[in-house]
């Protein structure tokens, strides 16, 4: 019999939601690529996979295996790449951590949820889709909406952050890295704590 010696399979999904391609590489709906990016240069790992339709890394947090994902389906698919790779590894949902922009919250603030809708957020609503449930944990990191009334929400998110927004965003990427890796190694509840 061969025993299988823990931490040598993959335990955990950290997803960060994005568009591929250099149309959309700074914008705000990339909140969640460029906060694994970061999280990638300040703990040395490198994304040098194409597997699951999504760049991925490996990355060792508190004993336990992480796979890192960079969904390169286009937003409103992300759920195919987070499906797919969750069933191959059986990863339960509440192993599923996803990093995403939100646009209801302030520019730059952090929200942290074990689960509930998707809020509007197409990248979230397909992979509720894909898992079968909502239950799985996500960061969010808040771009704030466009300030005049009938600026198209769509060109808003697609658009890239400036100046003081831009600077607020770039601290708040390296908290959601933060975050994830708090989430991970020592609970929901450590984390919405400290960065909520």
């Amino acid at each position: 019999m061969i025993f299988q010696r823990k931490g040598s399979g993959v335990s955990w999904l950290l997803v960060g939601l994005g568009n591929p391609g250099s149309k959309y590489e700074s914008t705000r709906h990339n909140m969640g690529f460029l906060a694994v990016d970061g999280l990638a240069r300040r703990k040395g790992f490198r994304f040098n996979k194409l597997r699951f339709r999504a760049w991925t890394a490996e990355w060792m947090v508190n004993g336990e295996k992480v796979l890192v994902m960079k969904p390169q389906t286009y937003m409103n698919l992300s759920g195919e790449a987070v499906g797919e790779a969750a069933r191959f590894y059986k990863i339960p949902a509440d192993h599923v951590v996803v990093i995403s922009d939100d646009i209801s919250l302030p520019v730059g603030k952090l929200r942290i949820r074990t689960g509930g809708s998707a809020g509007g957020h197409n990248g979230l609503k397909n992979i509720i889709q894909h898992l079968g449930t909502d239950q799985f944990p996500r960061i969010k990191v808040g771009v704030g909406a466009p300030g005049q009334a009938g600026y198209d929400v769509v060109d808003w998110v697609i658009g890239r952050p400036l100046g003081e927004d831009q600077k607020v965003l770039m601290e708040a990427l390296d908290r959601a890295g933060d975050a994830a890796e708090v989430l991970i190694s020592q609970g929901s509840d450590r984390a919405m704590n400290r960065f909520n």
